[in-house]
């Protein structure tokens, strides 16, 4: 089945482990089917080792334009990230309409350890909204910070209407469940899962968000309660879509297992594989 995977990296990112090139993307979405593959900038420390520039994103991409669509980033608390005397806060909106003209589709991988809801993070979702390029946001215990039943990224829903928000990581699908604890912010919960999660609440609410189902995280969320998944994904099915988090080379995917073992019918998987993100990405 063709996919579109939403969560890709290139580069050395981490210190232990090998560099990942283009074409060790393209063999990975060869031999899975993929027809094209959202490619993050990282701008931020605090997650990995290294920095990939949304420069060197759409570096690459420019290469093959045909598979690799180009995100780009910026870190909100570059130069002066709050207003001072004579000395306006930083306005990231010009760089990141720079990107967009150079062909970014979507902003992220967002992974600064900032509430979702501080100032400077509102300029990145006004900027990337006025310029519709969907936001994808990695959300732990340390980055993207929110409490628990996600009322911060509630209140950007509302507030920023016209920006697309993608949701990914521990806390983001650990809501999946109405159980949720802050443990599970940084944990993969292997308990049942308990109806009424705001993940489905927020999936179903507000038009502008989804869930990304990369990483063990999303993979975990898939697994932990067999007899929920089914229903999850016929309620959800235009809102979910497939990702690997590729890192580095040599790495072991395993989310298309997670995804193909689920009882549903193919056309709720083709949205999830292909479908939903053609459709966000304007994918023909």
């Amino acid at each position: 089945m063709k996919k579109i995977d939403v969560h890709v990296h290139l580069g050395k990112l981490l210190y232990s482990r090998p560099q990942l090139a283009a074409r060790d993307v393209l063999r990975m979405m060869d031999s899975l089917d993929v027809q094209k593959a959202c490619i993050m900038a990282v701008d931020s420390p605090e997650e990995l080792d290294y920095y990939f520039t949304s420069d060197q994103v759409l570096r690459a991409c420019k290469r093959h334009p045909d598979r690799l669509i180009p995100f780009c980033n910026i870190d909100p608390r570059h130069q002066e990230p709050v207003a001072h005397h004579k000395i306006p806060a930083f306005d990231p909106f010009p760089y990141i309409e720079r990107f967009a003209e150079q062909g970014a589709k979507g902003f992220g991988e967002v992974l600064v350890g900032l509430p979702l809801d501080d100032d400077r993070m509102l300029r990145i979702y006004d900027a990337c909204g006025r310029l519709g390029l969907p936001v994808l946001i990695h959300m732990d215990q340390y980055r993207g910070l929110d409490g628990v039943g996600l009322p911060r990224l509630e209140k950007m829903l509302q507030q920023f209407p016209d920006t697309v928000f993608i949701a990914h990581a521990q806390h983001w699908w650990s809501e999946i469940s109405a159980d949720v604890t802050e443990a599970d912010f940084c944990d993969y919960p292997a308990r049942p899962v308990v109806p009424g999660g705001r993940v489905e609440f927020l999936l179903q609410t507000y038009k502008n968000i989804y869930g990304d189902l990369s990483a063990n995280s999303g993979r975990n969320a898939l697994l932990r309660d067999p007899a929920f998944t089914p229903g999850f994904f016929e309620r959800n099915q235009d809102k979910l879509l497939y990702g690997s988090d590729l890192v580095s080379r040599g790495q072991v995917l395993r989310n298309h297992d997670a995804i193909d073992q689920i009882n549903v019918d193919k056309r709720v998987k083709e949205k999830i594989y292909f479908r939903n993100s053609a459709r966000l990405f304007k994918v023909k």
